[in-house]
């Protein structure tokens, strides 16, 4: 008897074992050395990742004040890079020396303390696209970045000074606030997501009233577009696809190397990434009139380097 009880232990343990094995879902933290700092990251590859290749890679960069963690949990990217099938990696900006330890990113004039210590915050990512195409399954023509608010600054810093690694770009809530000019030896693909009653980076530029932006004179997005726009020769500019009582698409098309601009403004939400949680206790809700996680892998799969 004592035999067979141990024989079906056995059984029973090699099956759920099995089991737990079929559904792992691979979830990491890592760090690379950048200059004097080390750098954190969390990595999250999909279930089955060794069973595919040529994995896309999405780099999810959090907002001012933010982190990989909280942005993960917020934007729920994993769920859909779980889903979908591609690998993504939550980096987080530089710690800041005061009360509250904000993280932001040197995205040029915008944010804080990685602005203010002039933290080469291209390098890091530079490096850690290095690290992860060395170490994963990653097809490194199809390295893509996206991110909220500050994230969503760094977004548009890389697409400047690392064309050659960043197939496209998904900003949301953001702006662009490079201090040199745009030096992007290709033009980028970009998918902009915002609200209208955004007033921490509002749409026609200007003032914001979010930590960080406060006294900075933002760029209005019309501005922003035209001149990923005008880098890629698009002979179809500012065409309003779709206008709605929820929110209203504008497109530009016809531009060079198939590049594709497309920029998402709605009614509802705020502050915050379409389709996910709010970033905090305070932060401001999400819209609920798109889904910011389904638009850009959508869009990111329609595009990658030459």
């Amino acid at each position: 008897m004592r035999l067979i009880l141990s024989f079906t232990l056995i059984c029973v343990l090699l099956f759920t074992g099995c089991l737990k094995r079929n559904n792992t879902k691979y979830h990491f933290t890592g760090n690379i050395q950048v200059g004097t700092l080390s750098r954190t990251y969390i990595i999250n590859l999909p279930p089955g990742y060794n069973d595919g290749n040529n994995y896309s890679l999405v780099i999810a960069m959090h907002g001012g004040g933010g982190s990989g963690e909280q942005f993960e949990r917020s934007s729920l990217l994993s769920e859909k890079a779980n889903s979908a099938g591609f690998i993504v990696v939550y980096p987080d900006g530089v710690q800041g020396n005061g009360v509250l330890k904000a993280r932001t990113w040197n995205a040029g004039a915008c944010c804080d303390y990685a602005r203010d210590n002039n933290i080469d915050d291209v390098q890091f990512i530079s490096r850690l696209i290095d690290k992860l195409v060395a170490e994963y399954k990653i097809n490194p023509k199809k390295i893509y970045a996206t991110g909220h608010s500050n994230g969503g600054m760094m977004s548009y810093r890389l697409a400047c000074e690392l064309s050659g690694k960043i197939a496209a770009i998904a900003p949301c809530g953001s702006t662009m606030v490079v201090t040199s000019p745009c030096i992007a030896s290709r033009a980028v693909p970009v998918i902009h997501f915002h609200s209208e009653k955004d007033t921490n980076i509002p749409y026609q530029g200007g003032s914001g009233s979010g930590p960080g932006t406060v006294g900075l004179h933002l760029a209005s997005l019309d501005s922003v577009m035209k001149l990923w726009s005008d880098k890629a020769a698009c002979t179809n500019p500012n065409v309003v696809e779709v206008s709605n009582s929820r929110y209203t698409l504008t497109t530009w098309t016809g531009c060079n190397n198939n590049v594709s601009i497309k920029y998402y403004l709605t009614k509802d939400g705020g502050h915050s990434w379409p389709g996910g949680k709010a970033g905090s206790v305070i932060g401001d809700p999400p819209s609920t009139a798109i889904n910011a996680n389904d638009l850009l892998w959508e869009f990111f799969q329609q595009h990658s380097l030459p």
